[in-house]
């Protein structure tokens, strides 16, 4: 029984070195490797007692990361969060981190960028694309709109070429 359990922790350590992961993840793993589940939890427990699980901790960090590195929407990181199995209590208070005028302020630079490659369309078609391509990066409706119209406004004046 000991080496059973030496062996799992062994890979979750092995797992753990690549990148942290969340408690939901590290199960899903061990369970693939076949690990008996009454190890798996005796493991986590462990590895929580001396912090090298710790879920919100996660979620703090990954909300960092795609929030101001990758500069994800709100609802993109939450799918994240979820897909990882994060408990949504934690997922919203790391969430809550999130400025809502920073995503703005994201949300500005990357429809910025994204439309300069939407030179000579139409306008109801560059619109459209610049919606899909907020939304799909996560950002809110709200924003989605504010931040397109500011742009196709600011557009249609300082360069009437671009539509």
């Amino acid at each position: 029984m000991t080496s059973d359990l030496e062996f799992a922790r062994r890979i979750a350590l092995r797992l753990l070195e690549t990148r942290s992961r969340s408690e939901a993840e590290l199960r899903d793993k061990l369970a693939a490797r076949k690990v008996p589940p009454e190890l798996v939890d005796e493991l986590m427990t462990r590895f929580k007692e001396v912090g090298l699980v710790d879920d919100a901790a996660f979620a703090r960090s990954l909300v960092r990361t795609r929030g101001e590195i990758n500069r994800h929407g709100r609802s993109r990181i939450r799918r994240e969060l979820q897909r990882r199995g994060i408990d949504p209590v934690e997922a919203e208070s790391a969430l809550d981190e999130l400025e809502t005028e920073e995503e703005a302020a994201h949300a500005l630079a990357f429809a910025t960028r994204r439309l300069r490659t939407l030179r000579g369309l139409e306008p109801h078609v560059v619109r459209r694309r610049l919606h899909g391509a907020l939304a799909r990066r996560g950002f809110s409706v709200g924003v989605c709109m504010e931040v397109v119209s500011q742009l196709l406004e600011d557009a249609g004046e300082d360069q009437p070429d671009l539509l």
